[in-house]
């Protein structure tokens, strides 16, 4: 998806810079190539030599530096890029942006600039809320500006909150779309895939045989069409796509509390097979065996994840839709449970052991809406993601 495209990467002075040198790795292995530039403060945790290294390119460091001017001008290196990003942005590079400033190499090409420009800020979580920050977000946003994080958790201060840095492959995603085109760009889509793993104690779990194969060619197709994909993953045994972002989780609560994070979306699709029961009261321990006899598991249900979306109040996608993995009476089973769910769609297949499909390469389905039931022949699972995605892309548009 970043092939060929030229990224100009400012590294800011935090102790997130160390994440740039991953960054500069992922970004290269999409396609891409980096110039980098390297703040004063940046060259306190990561060094020029290292990053030039990473990089395959020299190091743009001095506004003054005569043999960088005379080869290529900051304000060539400004425009020369296809986008400029910022990782880390520290609060100090954006309220230079904000206010204009430009004392320094990075503030001046930022100021220079014609290319959209991506920030990746990393901040203490005090500064991060700080009002004179949040102004300077509003002015950045304003100005066109986007933004890849920050997220919420620990920090190297000891502190815990929002102002982490993005991980590279959630800054990765979003410059991939950055260059996304196709029918549905501007358009948000959640899609939930693999299994969920619940808990019988530290070391067993109950799960199911899904692969996570078919969500993860429904999230890829999706962002070849344009969408901006928000991918939760239980523990798949096959990788989450490039260019979107990737939210992993384990239980069915976990995923509830991910799609609904992930909210509002102009879409949903609901690929993952959610286990329907975890144990009520996982064991801290082991379970030993013991004289006594097997040990007594008590169920709880887990949240319908499908049936409390699609019925939201509010904030309920425009399109939802559902997969049904049946083993007998497909379509019936399906059809009764879009009803049930309250989704607009639903994918029906026959998961029995006989068809090779839970954990295969291959997928047959049958398409259900309020229109009828509409089979497709058996296909691989990118080509059905292929075709679903169309049909979301279709119905997006009317």
């Amino acid at each position: 998806m970043l092939a060929g495209k030229h990224i100009l990467l400012i590294i800011g002075g935090g102790i997130a810079a160390y994440k740039a040198l991953e960054l500069i790795r992922r970004l290269q292995d999409q396609g891409a190539s980096v110039a980098p530039v390297l703040t004063r403060a940046g060259e306190e945790f990561v060094t020029p030599l290292s990053v030039s290294a990473l990089a395959g390119a020299p190091v743009h460091r001095d506004l003054f530096d005569l043999t960088s001017e005379a080869e290529m001008g900051h304000i060539q290196l400004s425009r020369s890029a296809d986008l400029v990003v910022v990782a880390p942005a520290t609060a100090d590079l954006m309220a230079k942006m904000a206010q204009g400033l430009a004392n320094d190499l990075a503030s001046t090409l930022l100021l220079a600039t014609d290319t959209p420009v991506l920030l990746a800020p990393a901040m203490n979580v005090r500064m991060w809320e700080h009002p004179a920050t949040q102004r300077n977000i509003q002015v950045l946003k304003g100005d066109g500006i986007r933004f890849a994080g920050p997220n919420e958790g620990g920090m190297a201060c000891g502190e815990f909150g929002p102002g982490r840095m993005a991980e590279p492959d959630e800054i990765v995603a979003a410059i991939a779309a950055q260059f996304r085109s196709g029918p549905l760009i501007g358009k948000r889509i959640v899609v939930t895939s693999g299994p969920t793993h619940e808990p019988i104690d530290p070391v067993r779990y109950i799960a199911n045989r899904s692969s996570g194969a078919q969500g993860t060619a429904v999230a890829r197709a999706l962002s070849a069409l344009g969408a901006e994909v928000v991918f939760i993953t239980g523990p798949a045994t096959v990788w989450p796509p490039d260019g979107v972002e990737v939210v992993p989780v384990e239980s069915a609560r976990d995923m509830q509390a991910a799609v609904e994070a992930a909210l509002p979306a102009d879409a949903a699709v609901f690929a993952a097979a959610v286990a329907d029961w975890r144990v009520a009261s996982a064991s801290d321990r082991k379970l030993k065996k013991s004289k006594d006899g097997l040990p007594t598991l008590e169920f709880a249900e887990n949240p319908d994840i499908l049936k409390t979306v699609s019925h939201m109040e509010s904030g309920r996608p425009g399109l939802v839709v559902g997969f049904a993995a049946e083993t007998n009476d497909v379509l019936e089973n399906a059809t009764a449970k879009r009803l049930r769910k309250g989704c607009d769609w639903i994918v029906a297949n026959d998961v029995s052991p006989a068809t090779g499909i839970m954990g295969g390469s291959e997928n047959a389905v049958t398409l259900i809406s309020e229109d009828g039931a509409e089979d497709w022949p058996r296909m691989g699972k990118d080509e059905v993601a292929r075709r679903l995605a169309e049909r979301i892309a279709t119905a997006l548009a009317d």
